[in-house]
């Protein structure tokens, strides 16, 4: 099986926030470093009105939506921070658009409370 690579969107078992299940879920490679992985969760559940400024909503209307391999619009949380091992990692699905990586970037400085 290939090896996830920053900025790529791969199928893992991801963790719940208290750590004893996971689910599996679409997630955006942040870092490699080794076997652990850095990820940030990708959410199918799209909340109506307004997002959280550390949420990026990927669009199945944009042009770049198919190389995604998302099926339906979903939400990037950038505060879903996970380090996770290459074992739990089912299949890549694709990568994200210029413009939407900068969307990720910024979303994930608010998050961390850099900018």
């Amino acid at each position: 099986m290939p090896k996830p690579k920053c900025g790529e969107i791969w199928l893992v078992r991801f963790p719940f926030s208290e750590q004893t299940t996971t689910e599996l879920r679409s997630a955006f490679v942040l870092a490699v470093h080794g076997e652990d992985i850095v990820v940030l969760g990708i959410f199918s559940r799209v909340p109506t009105g307004s997002l959280r400024e550390t949420w990026v909503r990927i669009e199945e209307h944009q042009l770049s939506f198919p190389q995604s391999g998302l099926k339906k619009t979903s939400v990037l949380k950038a505060e879903k921070i996970a380090t996770i091992h290459n074992s739990v990692f089912q299949r890549k699905l694709g990568s994200l658009s210029k413009d939407t990586l900068k969307q990720v970037e910024e979303a994930l400085k608010r998050a961390l409370i850099l900018s």
